[in-house]
């Protein structure tokens, strides 16, 4: 088998990195994809090379064994159980010279398997590699209040209209991806895939922690001293009547189960509203109105 110098076949050097590795053979590909040269049998022959290359190269374990073994990389495993079975008989003998034993060359790797396999078991099966085309990000931005039910909408993207169905619930940065919408490559390869995150802009006065809304209500000092009723809204613009109750406490928590988000993939259920009383102390008490409050400091 002959060498082939898989860095030498993508320009870059032994040092490369595997993003340099990545970048060498996405442009080498595209130049010499066989779509982009119908016909040219030598475009073919380097287009196999560079697949070759970047199968190895771009492989931690593969390129180990390549940088090592060179041509004979792929039998790897067994040249080094061979080179330990050798090792381990460990013989001894007056004239080491004579009867010692060497680290195995490469001829020595091809010699011996080729006895033990045959030589058929080292040819590389003639297969067109696969070549997978470019990914496509792109960026989607909607109102909290956009996704309180799965919606069907349609996008242009790359010039392609697209219908997907937004599940209700989703968060905020989620990506979800849409299998071979990106770059098209043709029968040669496999087609890219979209990636669609999400932009959630906050259009309420509500926060937002997973499927939990939080929402600070104001009440004033006599409702909550004495108790009585409260209209709050909700994320989906009903509104809900609340009982407060008397001598309520500033900064007071209640929970209101299943008026928060729907949860992700199940919009059958939701999350819970959590509702803060903040009590709003009186300004600009008349005269009659302060001296009912010093009567009042006065009985407790």
């Amino acid at each position: 088998m002959k060498y082939i110098d898989y860095y030498k076949i993508l320009g870059v050097s032994k040092s490369a990195n595997n993003a340099e590795i990545k970048k060498a053979y996405r442009k080498l590909a595209r130049k010499y994809h066989p779509d982009i040269n119908p016909g040219n049998v030598e475009a073919e022959r380097k287009f196999k090379e560079i697949n070759e290359a970047n199968e190895v190269l771009s492989n931690y374990e593969n390129r180990k064994k390549y940088d090592k073994y060179g041509k004979e990389w792929k039998h790897a495993d067994e040249f080094e159980k061979a080179n330990q079975k050798r090792q381990s008989q460990d013989y001894q003998y007056p004239n080491s010279g004579q009867y010692g034993y060497s680290t195995f060359s490469e001829d020595d790797f091809s010699d011996f398997f080729n006895s033990k396999f045959g030589g058929q078991n080292f040819r590389r099966k003639n297969r067109r590699p696969k070549f997978k085309g470019q990914d496509y990000y792109a960026k989607l931005q909607l109102n909290i209040t956009d996704i309180l039910k799965s919606e069907k909408q349609t996008l242009t993207i790359a010039g392609k209209k697209i219908r997907l169905t937004i599940p209700a619930g989703i968060e905020n940065g989620q990506e979800i991806k849409i299998k071979n919408y990106g770059e098209v490559v043709g029968s040669a390869g496999e087609n890219g895939d979209l990636y669609i995150k999400f932009e959630l802009i906050n259009n309420t006065n509500f926060k937002r922690k997973k499927n939990d809304l939080y929402l600070n209500v104001d009440i004033d000092l006599y409702r909550a001293i004495l108790g009585g009723e409260i209209i709050i809204p909700t994320i989906d613009g009903k509104k809900v009547k609340l009982k407060v109750k008397p001598e309520t406490q500033n900064n007071t928590k209640i929970k209101l189960k299943g008026k928060g988000m729907p949860i992700y993939k199940d919009e059958e259920n939701w999350g819970d509203l959590y509702i803060t009383y903040n009590i709003q102390i009186p300004k600009n008490l008349s005269d009659t109105e302060r001296n009912l409050f010093v009567k009042l400091s006065k009985l407790r």
